[in-house]
């Protein structure tokens, strides 16, 4: 299974076919009204210190953890850009876990364990193959996360 090129992006529109392809991607779960929501300045962070370097950081709204995020499309994104400054992707809100895991979850997790909460991670190479995942707890800032973001780079 390869990465789906078919995203969607949070208002909508399909992701440009080129906004991945040949990057380094962090993919994560995102919640807006979660204890680990405050990780979005982090993942704002790497965006910038990364970015020129081929590092793409995705966010993907999910509901499926304590219905922490219910907002509507409009909301999320406004709530992400007015309280964290977030101006990397984000997709449409999708199923991490369960029957209705989105394809890209389904490629993500391959045969792992379930999603355990809001904001897990995982960084994709430049192949598209996925080398590394870290627990949602696992803070931006992380040693091992920015090494392993520094060894796909």
């Amino acid at each position: 299974m390869s990465l789906p090129t078919n995203l969607t992006t949070l208002e909508g529109g399909p992701l440009p076919a080129d906004a991945l392809s040949g990057k380094v991607v962090l993919f994560v779960n995102v919640a807006s009204k979660c204890g680990l929501t405050p990780q979005y300045d982090g993942l704002v962070a790497l965006d910038k210190a990364y970015g020129d370097r081929g590092l793409v950081v995705v966010g993907v709204p999910c509901n499926q953890f304590g219905q922490q995020e219910p907002g509507t499309p409009d909301e999320i994104k406004d709530f992400a850009k007015s309280k964290y400054d977030v101006d990397f992707t984000l997709l449409e809100k999708q199923d991490v876990n369960g029957p209705n895991r989105s394809p890209l979850y389904q490629f993500l997790v391959g045969s792992g364990e379930d999603i355990e909460w809001n904001f897990g991670k995982f960084v994709v190479d430049r192949a598209g193959n996925v080398v590394e995942r870290f627990d949602p707890k696992t803070p931006p800032d992380d040693a091992a996360l920015k090494a392993a973001i520094e060894k796909a780079l």
